[in-house]
């Protein structure tokens, strides 16, 4: 039949090129001119009210004003030129907080310049008049400032307005151009409905039109939030810090004591040391590298998260990506694309392929689905565009009633009319229609028929079927078309890489189990819970709790919000709904769930670079015990002059070296602590080995070597 090889030409379809977002630079390095930005706060910084939540910076302020008093009462230069170096180590202390808190305000600066004052359609309507149904865009607006708008207010935006705020929407389909928030040039749709429904202030419609209704008041949307977040003085301390900080403190007391309790030592062998020189010392003793360091760690350890286009909504939640045992993903937008693609065509009996494909173009051309759509991309790559459809045709456009779309045409004459309907859709309906025709099916083509069905269900696709009738012939079966979630390209390596890492992967779906097993199969996961509700997810996940396992979780529909809350670790995509971006503690401007490894990875940058510091820093401190006490007690315990490997010049030189040392140790780590310690996926005794091999071994050795060179110097200093 000449209709059946004909074809329609398309469009193209529209598409972005490669998903190339914006980032934030890395800063990897440290310098000047992040130097001078970051001065004026760290300065700040030294107020003591800021600093007494630093316990061991704290008490080298402590030391350092008691040195400068000291100094001014007995002038000496010794005296000054340690109460000037124990200056700098507070400075230098507060300047690698402050630089790490200028990379993020920069990061933040650059989002607050992408908001403007802009005015918004509003809805006049009362609330009950929104709630009946009545068509939002035909009521009354009033333009007001987008400042005044309030949750629950309703706006009309169109094609070339910008978003006046973060809200649903609640009627129409639109393209919407978000690269102001993440840096991808491609448009995307927004559409009332489903998961792919939130808007984001300050973007802008390209396309059509659009009601919105308002989720976030002014001064609260999700830009707002986020420049807040990414500026490092919003962040709060994690649970692992506040640990870290009790036990430097710990450490700080311990040798506070035992400086305390060696005076009267010194005392006893005729030996007393000046106050000044104990100062010295309970400063080069106690924990100030990594003290010093710590805050500028965790504030680096987001900034790397914004530099990947993911926003954490705190701090603990970047720590808690570090220890990730369990990952949910959810299948529909996260593992697979989302909307089932054509793949193949099956045709029945003695149908040719290209009759069935041309019959399948035609019956969804009426399908505006995405499924639909696909079935005549699939055709359009096999079949050469040519005819286009014929005059008089009339499109049956698909329904969630009829679960069905097709063509009616008249292939007849004038004279003699012989009408031709050709139907697409799910087997139930299309059955049903057949059997309203009076369409007898063989015995061999309902076999093949259900064979086909079969073998497309079993691998977890969709199978519909296609039908024709002609004049008041019974219908028949042309064939199947095969529909299946397509999983997204890379996904089987990336779940590969995570299980390097020691993470287990869990594919969560409302799909049947048939369908679930299948794309698990091909993506890679290790587990997948089928059938899911949300109920169901929220299970898995405190079992898992309980279990002592930490769970990270991908998601972006409003089904997946009670999951993304009970999870360490929620990552919400920026393109779901709002329910889910407030559900989560993290949220992935760039909508690519495979971004959890990347993720996991500066999570276990973070907490790896901390533990690398301290491991340097007790190290630094039992290598500075060694040299300077020694140097203290040899006059009177030549005993002690075993000890003193290094030969240092005199004693207040070899305090004196120690102090600048432990001042200049600190700017040396900045921009470690900055970029953070390469993370390789290994065991835990393997990098606590490096831990030791590297950071304990240098922070034994460095002192030795650093503290020689400086006494060098500094004994030609007169007067020391």
């Amino acid at each position: 039949m000449s209709i059946l090889t004909s074809t329609v030409p398309t469009a193209p379809a529209g598409g972005g090129g490669p998903h190339h977002p914006t980032r934030v630079p890395s800063g990897r390095g440290l310098s000047w001119a992040q130097v001078r930005a970051a001065l004026p706060g760290a300065l700040r910084k030294l107020d003591p009210r800021s600093l007494v939540h630093q316990p061991v910076m704290f008490v080298v302020e402590v030391g350092a004003v008691l040195t400068t008093v000291l100094a001014i009462l007995e002038p000496t230069v010794f005296a000054w030129w340690v109460a000037v170096w124990l200056w700098f180590t507070a400075g230098f202390a507060t300047l690698a907080e402050s630089v790490a808190e200028a990379r993020g305000k920069a990061q933040a600066s650059t989002l607050r310049a992408t908001q403007h004052a802009t005015t918004a359609r509003k809805v006049v309507a009362s609330q009950d008049t929104l709630d009946t149904g009545t068509r939002l865009d035909l009521l009354e607006t009033t333009v007001v400032p987008s400042s005044t708008l309030g949750v629950g207010d309703v706006v009309v935006v169109e094609a070339g307005e910008t978003i006046p705020g973060d809200g649903d929407v609640v009627e129409g389909v639109a393209s919407v151009d978000e690269s102001a928030v993440t840096g991808e040039s491609a448009p995307v749709i927004r559409e009332s409905g489903g998961d792919r429904s939130a808007v984001t202030g300050g973007t802008v419609v390209l396309s059509d039109r659009i009601v919105v209704r308002i989720t976030a008041p002014a001064g609260s949307t999700f830009v707002d939030r986020m420049i807040a977040l990414v500026e490092g003085s919003e962040r709060q301390k994690t649970p692992n810090e506040i640990a870290l900080n009790i036990l430097l403190t710990s450490l700080t007391i311990v040798f506070l004591l035992a400086v305390a309790t060696l005076q009267p030592f010194a005392a006893y062998s005729g030996h007393k040391q000046p106050v000044l020189v104990l100062v010295a010392l309970l400063v080069c003793l106690i924990p100030t590298t990594i003290g010093a360091l710590l805050s500028a760690i965790g504030i680096a350890g987001m900034d790397r998260l914004v530099q990947r286009n993911v926003l954490a909504m705190s701090g603990r939640a970047v720590e808690a990506a570090g220890d990730v045992d369990v990952l949910l993903l959810d299948k529909t937008g996260t593992v697979t694309y989302g909307n089932r693609r054509a793949v193949r065509l099956l045709p029945v009996g003695t149908v040719r392929h290209d009759e069935l494909a041309a019959a399948a173009r035609l019956a969804s051309l009426a399908d505006e689905t995405p499924e639909g759509r696909s079935i005549v991309e699939l055709v359009d790559d096999a079949l050469e565009p040519g005819q286009a459809l014929p005059a008089g045709a009339e499109l049956v456009p698909f329904t969630a009633h009829t679960r069905m779309s097709g063509v009616d045409l008249d292939l007849g004459t004038d004279d003699q009319p012989e009408a031709y309907r050709l139907r697409k859709g799910a087997g139930s309906a299309v059955r049903q229609w057949l059997h309203s025709t009076g369409a007898h099916v063989t015995e061999a083509d309902a076999a093949q028929l259900a064979g086909y069905v079969d073998d497309v269900s079993r691998s977890g696709g969709t199978p519909l079927v296609v039908a024709e009738q002609t004049g008041q012939a019974p219908a028949r079966v042309l064939g199947v078309v095969h529909l299946k979630d397509v999983v997204k390209e890379g996904m089987r390596e990336r779940f590969d890489a995570l299980r390097a890492m020691g993470i287990r992967t869990v594919m969560v779906t409302g799909d049947n189990r048939l369908t679930a097993q299948a794309i698990a199969a091909e993506a890679g996961v290790d587990d997948f819970l089928a059938e899911a509700t949300p109920e169901d997810k929220l299970a898995y996940i405190r079992r898992e709790q309980h279990g002592g396992r930490l769970v990270a979780m991908a998601g972006d529909g409003t089904n997946d919000a009670p999951a993304l809350a009970q999870s360490d670790v929620g990552v919400a995509m920026n393109t779901g709904t709002s329910a889910a971006k407030e559900a989560g503690n993290m949220v992935d401007l760039d909508s690519d769930p495979t971004k959890l490894i990347e993720i996991v990875e500066i999570g276990k940058q973070l907490l790896i670079t901390r533990g690398a510091l301290t491991t340097f820093s007790v190290a630094n401190d039992v290598a500075k015990y060694f040299a300077i006490l020694p140097a203290m007690f040899a006059g009177v315990f030549p005993q002690l002059e075993v000890l003193d490997v290094m030969r240092l010049s005199s004693p207040e030189s070899a305090i004196l070296s120690a102090v600048v040392f432990n001042a200049l140790i600190i700017v040396t780590l900045i921009p470690l602590s900055l970029r953070g310690v390469r993370y390789q996926p290994a065991a835990a005794d393997a990098l606590l080995r490096r831990n030791l091999l590297v950071y304990g071994l240098g922070g034994l050795v460095a002192p030795f070597v650093g503290i020689k060179l400086l006494d060098l110097l500094v004994s030609l200093i007169p007067g020391v």
